[in-house]
């Protein structure tokens, strides 16, 4: 690989990185990955997840393309969020860092202890 082309495959992999790693990103993500979801659900669903930042973080994904948002003109209106294709993309990546964790990292109340 040439010098240029390692710079290309290093700026994509960190670009790559830097999206996914974001503060709650990820786990936004994860609950995606069960399917489409509302507002309230993916806020239970991630403990310690503010509305505000769970608000940023979906428009942020939105925008990325990787979440697409649903309106349902009904009374009262629903609003859903799913995973698009871009977004499903990452469901075996996503799958397989959990994987690790699982497998390498301490579970949180051990590290809370360090």
């Amino acid at each position: 690989m040439l010098h240029g082309e390692t710079d290309q495959v290093c700026a994509r992999f960190h670009q790559a990185i830097e999206l996914i790693g974001k503060r709650w990103t990820g786990a936004v993500l994860r609950v995606l990955m069960s399917g489409p979801r509302r507002f309230t659900e993916i806020l239970a669903a991630v403990p310690d997840l503010h509305d505000r930042l769970l608000s940023e973080r979906l428009k942020e994904l939105e925008a990325e393309g990787l979440v697409d948002r649903r309106v349902y003109p009904e009374t009262p209106v629903r609003i859903e969020y799913a995973l698009t294709s871009k977004g499903r993309g990452l469901e075996r990546v996503l799958s397989e860092i959990e994987r690790w964790a699982h497998r390498w990292l301490p579970a949180p109340k051990e590290a809370e202890r360090r």
